[in-house]
């Protein structure tokens, strides 16, 4: 994650190791749009990508959302608070959340260029959470047959984590750092604890909350 241009081209480069080096990775809101950044460059022939937010002159992958592009001031004028995600079944976003339906808090004004989304998708990215009506990826990934864990979400999952129900994005990365250092042990036992605590509390503001 992070919040303006300081040290975004050291950003792009820690995500291209990780996923060259099949390092777990898990993006969390800029961390997902330089994800896309980074796909794009070395990924999708796309050399010159960069975000709106950062560069006038490049390739925009990275744009406003078009709500916002009329806004001149910044204070409280960005995407915010709880939102839905529908998630697809069969990807690791599912896996994670066990629901096709989670909800999620955002703080953003950039999204995915809804313009490049089929030649990302094409060149093997996967955005397997987005808004249930409108074009707006909320999370991507890879292939697991390509790397072992590389998620990233626009949301803050730090917002709706508690002690006794963690956030899954968190309990995925852990999982798969505990399974990298230890290639031998299964994620799925770690996977069957934070659901399973889930739905024993059923906590306000759960990230498994069915959409409205």
């Amino acid at each position: 994650g992070g919040f303006g241009d300081r040290g975004v081209e050291g950003k792009i480069e820690t995500i291209r190791f990780s996923r060259e080096s099949r390092v777990p990775f898990l993006g969390i809101c800029l961390g997902f749009q330089m994800a896309v950044i980074e796909f794009a460059r070395h990924k999708a022939g796309m050399t010159d990508a960069h975000s709106s937010e950062f560069s006038s002159s490049a390739t925009s992958v990275i744009s406003e959302l078009p709500e916002q592009k009329a806004i001149e001031g910044l204070g409280g004028t960005m995407r915010l608070g709880g939102q839905d995600v529908k998630v697809t079944p069969g990807t690791l976003a599912h896996w994670l959340f066990g629901h096709e339906a989670v909800r999620e808090r955002f703080r953003h004004r950039y999204e995915v260029e809804p313009e490049h989304i089929a030649n990302f998708e094409s060149h093997g990215l996967i955005f397997s959470g987005c808004h249930p009506e409108r074009p707006i990826m909320q999370m991507l990934e890879l292939p697991l047959d390509q790397h072992p864990f590389f998620f990233a979400a626009q949301s803050h999952p730090e917002l709706v984590s508690r002690p006794l129900t963690p956030q899954p994005m968190f309990m995925g990365l852990l999982a798969a750092a505990i399974r990298h250092a230890y290639p031998t042990l299964s994620m799925e036992g770690h996977r069957s604890r934070w659901l399973a605590a889930e739905s024993k509390t059923g906590l306000p503001g759960s990230t498994t909350q069915p959409l409205h």
